[in-house]
């Protein structure tokens, strides 16, 4: 009986230390990769404001997926939205953004406010967007990406 209990506080520490260290590392600076993707998600949302599909053109990979609340399609469409201003991406609040990294992969949640110009109309939305970045040859690509509508008020003024 001795031996199982002594087993148990051994477990129960060890699982308490184990939360001690996953919340430390959550709070901590973000890797030299994670920052890479932060600062290439900001570039992204300038360029999507800019219409700048040159730039955008050289970050999404030919075979990416784009979701929003109106459909889902790919690269082609995504860059001639932007060209022709169907969509305008005016733009983009960021009020948080986190990245985990998976080998050559990076998923990055954002939590912003969009003001944009759908279909001659100014709309400003919460969205928490989802962007999935492959590395490819050195150079990171985009996969994904993912606007889902959150049930939050717009916080932008």
């Amino acid at each position: 009986m001795k031996k199982v209990i002594v087993a148990l506080l051994i477990l129960f520490a060890g699982v308490q230390t184990s939360f001690a260290q996953t919340s430390n590392s959550s709070a901590s600076a973000p890797t030299k990769g994670e920052q890479e993707i932060l600062d290439l998600s900001r570039k992204k949302w300038m360029w999507m404001a800019d219409k700048n599909v040159d730039s955008l053109s050289n970050l999404f990979d030919v075979k990416a997926m784009f979701v929003h609340m109106g459909g889902s399609w790919g690269t082609d469409r995504e860059i001639n939205v932007i060209k022709s201003g169907s969509i305008h991406y005016k733009k983009a609040e960021i009020y948080s953004a986190s990245v985990k990294m998976f080998g050559n992969t990076a998923i990055l949640l954002n939590d912003i406010d969009l003001v944009a110009v759908v279909g001659g109309n100014e709309v400003a939305n919460p969205f928490m967007v989802t962007e999935v970045y492959v590395k490819q040859d050195g150079k990171w690509k985009m996969g994904s990406l993912t606007f889902s509508k959150l049930s939050r008020p717009v916080k932008l003024k």
